[in-house]
């Protein structure tokens, strides 16, 4: 039931035909380009867990008074 490998080469034939192989050489790189973007930008995402963990950077308050818009009129 599973794909086999001529299927496979023909899928792939067409792609190559329909685009041409310099524009799937663009696109392969745009998509290794983003995937590195994305994975860079996780690395970071974590780097700022650790800070959200300290207690220096945790600020309690308490809401002594709520003023709306209509109260302001």
């Amino acid at each position: 039931m599973g794909i086999s490998v001529t299927q496979l080469l023909i899928v792939l034939a067409i792609v190559v035909v329909l685009f041409g192989t310099k524009r799937l050489k663009n696109i392969g790189g745009d998509l290794g380009g983003a995937i590195r973007g994305f994975r860079s930008a996780m690395k970071d995402g974590e780097g700022d867990k650790n800070l959200d963990d300290k207690e220096e950077d945790i600020i309690e308050a308490e809401v002594t008074s709520k003023t709306t818009e209509q109260d302001k009129v």
